[in-house]
């Protein structure tokens, strides 16, 4: 089923009608079964699996997506406020109480599929508004230990990457303007709702942008293989004290200009002949060995 830009750009989530609910607490809370994927009340559902089509939506429009119950929980625990929600009919009491705070949709399985792309097994989808980001001074401001990205653009390792962050000990993520989104859905997803849980800001321009974070009193440390890099257990405390860590893309790995910002070159010991990690991988390693004296 392919949808096409016009067809998504339609009136988002309104005023519902239809059949009420008559749950405990939420009774006379309006509540509307979906039967038609073109209803323009889910507008904001629609084509979820086209990345380009999405990027050129959600963002312009303040929204976001979030898939499954949990994750929708850590989206309003970390005050984010839903625009609606679209669930398997199934399902419909998982949500109860969230009907008060947001249009609440069902839709048979083979609508969900029909209106998003694919089969949504988790049952359940919430569309979110956004929030300004913070200004990058303000960020690096309230921040002892970032993860400085540049060009991280697979949703999967961004998603990955902010769930260890936030494991791990990093204050704050800042994102080169060529990173890909932290909010889209799949990012959201591997990330287990964990991306809202850890502040990020985008910087520009680019890499000029890093000379603002060595100016807050940061050490730029740049994950590269070359040969005179650090292995991070031998870093010194000064080092440690306030670390920057930049890493780059998968494959092509840090830029020249962002390797030639930094104060240092540090790697992860390996073995084997084995030069390179998975950078969400690499990046857990890494934290976990710059927030261990804590």
């Amino acid at each position: 089923m392919h949808i096409g830009v016009g067809r998504l750009r339609r009136e988002g989530a309104g005023p519902v009608s239809g059949r009420r609910s008559g749950r405990g607490q939420n009774a006379g809370v309006p509540d509307a079964e979906i039967t038609d994927p073109d209803d323009a009340r889910i507008a904001d559902y629609r084509a979820l699996t086209d990345v380009e089509l999405r990027t050129r939506w959600e963002p312009p429009n303040g929204l976001f997506i979030a898939e499954g119950e949990l994750v929708i929980r850590r989206a309003l625990r970390a005050g984010y406020r839903p625009r609606s929600v679209l669930i398997d009919r199934k399902r419909a009491d998982q949500v109860d109480d969230l009907r008060p705070q947001a249009p609440v949709f069902t839709a048979a399985p083979v609508v969900l599929e029909a209106i998003t792309g694919f089969h949504v097994h988790r049952g359940v989808l919430a569309s979110f508004h956004r929030r300004p980001l913070p200004d990058l001074p303000d960020l690096l401001a309230t921040s002892r230990r970032l993860a400085v990205l540049e060009g991280l653009n697979t949703h999967t390792n961004l998603g990955a990457l902010f769930r260890s962050a936030a494991a791990l000990g990093i204050d704050a993520v800042v994102l080169s303007p060529d990173c890909a989104d932290p909010l889209y859905r799949r990012a959201v997803r591997v990330s287990m709702g964990e991306v809202f849980a850890i502040p990020y800001a985008k910087a520009a321009p680019w890499p000029q942008a890093l000379d603002t974070v060595r100016a807050a009193g940061f050490t730029l440390l740049a994950m590269t293989p070359a040969d005179d890099a650090v292995a991070l257990p031998r870093l010194t405390a000064e080092h440690r004290a306030r670390p920057a860590l930049l890493l780059g893309a998968e494959g092509p790995g840090l830029s020249r200009q962002a390797l030639r910002a930094a104060d240092a070159g540090v790697a992860i010991p390996m073995r084997r002949g084995v030069d390179s990690l998975n950078v969400a991988t690499a990046a857990a390693i890494a934290f976990y060995e710059l927030s261990r004296t804590d």
